[in-house]
């Protein structure tokens, strides 16, 4: 996200948290866009400290956060099952303002800590999980490019990408750029062969640093979530960009993932998060895999309102914010701007976005090189 852009969505922020001091704030914001069907909310890891492995993701809220989260939406929503959002598919049967609370990716930190506190405020959620990570086997990529970013340096990382690019002349200036044009391009053996370089130019046992980390869920874990009202959801065995997926390898991310989740949990595995929370994620092949495999529920994650226009995946909101003025912006205000600029875009060649860039040198010199898919910020729901 560039500054301009930062600096756009806080004065949008600004202005939104404003109507939270209004009489009538849900009935002004009703005016933006009164089809706002569901809301569902997102979290990864909750902590009150960000590590070499999460510093840069933006992934990490305080604890103090997400209870102030769990408050307001316990205070001003009706939190709702995936069960609630299943049988009522259409909408029209869930309660005033209903709210989902899901979680993403691996993190232990969930059933630590979010999951005893949803409990205690009889808030039923939705846990996505990449069974590669359970029991601190081996790093997300993710966070291996965290923990090599942080601690050796983006040089090591443009090495990487350089020894399984084939060329010299590919460079990556941020964290950012790698995770939203490199690995969307990157095939799934690709990925692997990065990942590999990585370890290889850092010089460490990712086995040993995934255990001395402890970031993520043991088996023993995920199988207690039930306990606490915590539905387990299917997020691809390795976190892979789905963009780059052969037919084939489908079976290896998602039915290997839901037979691994299912075997621990003994729970039957029926809804499916995609990685990154792109559109451009769920590809036709991935939809009609899903549809074949019999899920229920399709989660993005790009922030904008859930109308009943649109049944066949639900979006989400990442949820950030530390105050009500900011929670009522970014749940309620946000979602209705985005969904009005899509459905405007939709139609528009002018509401397209400038292709993002990565850099490569020639000569000394940089030069940019346009793609035509549109870029990300790192788990960004403002795609």
């Amino acid at each position: 996200m560039t500054t301009k852009d930062i600096g756009r969505r806080t004065a949008l922020s600004l202005v939104a948290g404003t109507l939270w001091y209004s009489p009538r704030s849900f009935s002004m914001a009703r005016f933006l866009g009164p089809s706002y069907s569901l809301r569902c909310v997102l979290f990864h890891d909750i902590s009150d400290a960000e590590s070499s492995f999460t510093k840069g993701l933006g992934v990490t809220v305080t604890r103090k956060q997400f209870e102030a989260a769990l408050r307001f939406v316990t205070r001003h929503y009706t939190p709702v099952s995936l069960q609630d959002v299943i049988t009522n598919s259409d909408g029209r049967g869930l309660p005033t303002r209903p709210v989902l609370v899901t979680f993403d990716d691996a993190y232990s930190s969930v059933s630590e800590f979010a999951a005893p506190l949803c409990s205690q405020f009889g808030v039923p959620a939705v846990f996505f999980v990449n069974s590669g990570c359970l029991d601190n086997r081996q790093l997300a990529l993710e966070n291996l490019l965290c923990y090599v970013t942080n601690v050796l340096g983006l040089d090591t990382v443009n090495a990487a990408i350089r020894s399984v690019s084939g060329t010299r002349d590919l460079e990556v200036r941020s964290l950012t750029q790698v995770f939203s044009h490199f690995l969307p391009r990157t095939s799934l053996r690709g990925r692997e062969a990065f990942r590999s370089a990585l370890v290889e130019l850092a010089r460490i046992s990712e086995g040993d640093l995934a255990a001395e980390a402890g970031l993520y869920l043991s088996s023993q874990q995920l199988r207690e979530l039930a306990d606490f009202k915590i539905e387990i959801g299917n997020h691809t065995y390795t976190h892979a960009n789905c963009r780059t997926l052969s037919t084939g390898e489908l079976g290896g991310e998602i039915d290997r993932n839901k037979a691994e989740l299912e075997a621990i949990s003994g729970k039957k595995v029926r809804s499916f998060s995609v990685p990154y929370g792109s559109s451009a994620d769920l590809t036709t092949d991935l939809a009609a895999h899903l549809r074949r495999s019999g899920y229920q529920a399709v989660f993005l994650a790009e922030g904008s309102a859930n109308s009943l226009r649109s049944p066949s995946h639900l979006d989400r909101v990442s949820i950030k914010a530390g105050t009500n003025a900011a929670f009522f912006s970014e749940i309620e205000i946000l979602p209705r701007l985005r969904a009005i600029r899509n459905d405007l875009f939709r139609n528009s060649d002018a509401g397209r976005r400038r292709p993002g860039c990565l850099v490569q040198k020639r000569s000394g010199q940089l030069h940019s090189v346009a793609h035509s898919e549109k870029g990300a910020d790192i788990y960004s729901e403002d795609n």
